[in-house]
């Protein structure tokens, strides 16, 4: 079964999952409103905010602060794998200059 949806009693007794619509989550960079769309696009706005990179393998890339904080950021170099726990990590460590917003189908 895909997705999630409501079960919904019918007139005729039947029951029918009535799936509904799945907001997708976006981080949005607020100063420009922009969405964000690829890891490439994120580290150059981070980079602005004094993030670079601090490990990176086949999969992660982590980013530090270069004041020395001992905060990291670690997002998935393959984009598609980017979650909502990946946007909210980064809006946490850098309030002010980003947001998430749903986007509706």
């Amino acid at each position: 079964m895909a997705g999630g949806g409501v079960w919904v009693f019918r007139n005729n007794g039947v029951m029918q999952l009535e799936e509904q619509a799945t907001s997708r989550k976006a981080l949005v960079h607020v100063a420009t409103n922009e969405v964000v769309r690829s890891t490439e696009a994120l580290e150059r706005r981070l980079g602005a905010l004094g993030w670079e990179r601090y490990y990176e393998d086949r999969a992660t890339v982590q980013l530090h602060k270069r004041d020395g904080s001992a905060d990291l950021i670690s997002i998935p170099r393959d984009f598609s794998r980017f979650r909502s726990t990946h946007m909210y990590d980064v809006v946490v460590k850098n309030r002010d200059h980003f947001k998430v917003v749903d986007l509706h189908p």
